[in-house]
């Protein structure tokens, strides 16, 4: 007869997501500031508005939310990292 399937206790799982998750958020806000202050270094000498920075760092932010959740998809792991391993 086949051995069962062991399955992870609802502790690990909780704890995995919650890493991932901690992980996901530090990069998704780091990118956001990151766009943001990237957008206003661009912004300032071309006279552009300070919205626009903001908006180009609120689609970073959107873009690394999507990298992460594939990254997540993509291999069982705590981390948002596309890299195999981290």
């Amino acid at each position: 007869m086949a051995n069962p399937i062991a399955f992870p206790s609802g502790e690990t799982v909780v704890k995995t997501a919650a890493t991932y998750g901690r992980d996901l958020l530090e990069r998704v806000l780091s990118t956001f500031l990151q766009g943001t202050i990237g957008g206003i270094v661009i912004t300032q000498p071309l006279d552009g508005s300070m919205w626009y920075a903001a908006g180009a760092g609120g689609v970073a932010a959107v873009v690394a939310l999507g990298k992460g959740l594939v990254a997540r998809w993509r291999d069982v792991s705590n981390s948002a990292s596309l890299a195999k391993g981290v």
